[in-house]
């Protein structure tokens, strides 16, 4: 793996993934709306590309000569209906089948393991979308892998557990989440599924 894509950079999960893959020595492009909310220890170490994950040619760029991409869209804490996500990575799908590039990891959420009914009536427009984003991704037939975290907390510590089309636990560090999403670009173990993931126990 030489360079990756990662998108939603400036996110609190996305700097992880950035700081992650850095560490990692990959060749890191950072995808961000706005490169001032990438913290400027990280920019002089990155590929910056500003664009807009709605605007396909800004996606195709971004795409084009990298080996595996990262998509850790967010609306930060705008819980509105939106179809920011889905249509995000119906782009990013899109442009990785142009440029012939096979592997992503997407950061999603654990109320996909449960029943809509049961979500919170507050996420429930933001659960619909990582829904649609959820089913964009398993048809698109490439390698990737899923991953479902529960509540992210910002706290210190880097190790996970994995279990596949279950839930491990209730809590994951940003740092754990940032460093399975690099990692599991070269987990084959994990292609094609979908990944809960929680902190591991101490």
């Amino acid at each position: 793996m030489e360079k990756i894509v990662i998108f939603g950079s400036s996110g609190m999960t996305g700097i992880c993934a950035v700081e992650a893959a850095i560490e990692k020595g990959l060749n890191v492009r950072a995808f961000v709306r706005d490169s001032s909310k990438l913290p400027e220890a990280l920019r002089s170490k990155v590929e910056i590309v500003q664009g807009d994950v709605l605007s396909y040619d800004d996606v195709s760029k971004a795409v084009k000569g990298v080996s595996g991409v990262v998509v850790v869209l967010g609306t930060r804490n705008d819980l509105k209906p939106t179809t920011i996500l889905s249509e995000g990575t119906k782009n990013i799908i899109k442009a990785m089948k142009e440029h012939g590039v096979e592997k992503v990891s997407v950061c999603l959420s654990a109320f996909l393991f449960w029943k809509p009914a049961d979500v919170p009536p507050m996420f429930h427009d933001l659960n619909a979308d990582h829904r649609r984003q959820l089913d964009v991704v398993k048809e698109s037939n490439l390698k990737y892998i899923a991953i479902l975290p529960p509540h992210i907390a910002d706290q210190p510590g880097n190790d996970y557990v994995v279990k596949q089309d279950e839930s491990p636990g209730r809590v994951i560090t940003k740092y754990a989440l940032g460093k399975f999403l690099i990692e599991s670009l070269t987990m084959p173990e994990h292609y094609g599924k979908i990944c809960g993931i929680c902190n591991k126990p101490q």
